[in-house]
């Protein structure tokens, strides 16, 4: 009998959905252990300096049936890394729950199963991994996913929407496409002088905040 597949997991809990489209909503999250990326600003590092535990994939769908409600999130440190990850999505889809998938942009997104909303991140220069990006995975992308920039300077600014207009000219027009969203490091580019830059340049993108870190602020983990 063929072994019950596994992933390490670097936690589990239930929160409200922070970074994406659907912030706002309560969500049941995944976290996997494991990173490819050592992004300057990362919050997460331990889900890389940590091992994290072996949770089977029977385990991880019982824990996201006890918030029979919730939105469902995956995420890491980086998931697609372990190839487990697949199965574990086409089960959630299957139960009918909504899922999505946080990924930073540098492994493909071609096995992602269908329904799955993907929340993928292009990595702007102040974080040291632009290099990193499978600039291809944006074929894989649909009007129901959303495109990522963690911005902490002017320069970032100015290059990721340089990298819209270049890569994403229909953006805001056309409703195939994702939506794009740019978010501050908080504690290297204010919010409104992102905001301001924004509303300048009149950029088709939507500002926002990682919502969880001005509800618990100080909470490193579990928000």
């Amino acid at each position: 009998m063929a072994a019950e597949p596994t992933l390490l997991v670097s936690e589990l809990f239930y929160s409200i959905q922070g970074e994406s489209t659907l912030a706002g909503a309560p969500c049941a999250f995944i976290r996997l252990a494991g990173c490819n990326l050592r992004c300057s600003y990362c919050d997460a590092r331990y889900t890389y300096e940590e091992p994290g535990q072996t949770r089977t994939v029977v385990e991880l769908t019982a824990f996201i049936a006890t918030h029979p409600t919730a939105l469902v999130e995956i995420t890491g440190g980086e998931p697609l890394l372990q190839d487990n990850v697949y199965p574990l999505m086409a089960a959630l889809v299957g139960a009918g729950r909504t899922v999505l998938l946080e990924t930073n942009g540098s492994l493909t997104l071609d096995r992602v199963p269908t329904g799955v909303v993907k929340v993928m991140d292009i990595k702007c220069p102040a974080s040291g991994m632009q290099e990193a990006m499978r600039w291809e995975n944006l074929a894989c992308l649909t009007g129901n996913d959303n495109l990522k920039f963690v911005l902490s300077s002017r320069d970032d600014f100015t290059w990721a929407a340089d990298q819209l207009r270049a890569h994403l000219p229909g953006l805001g027009r056309d409703t195939n496409l994702p939506v794009a969203i740019f978010s501050p490091v908080l504690d290297k580019l204010a919010p409104a002088r992102l905001a301001a830059w924004i509303l300048a340049e009149g950029l088709p993108v939507r500002l926002q905040l990682q919502l969880h870190k001005l509800l618990w602020p100080g909470s490193p983990r579990g928000v």
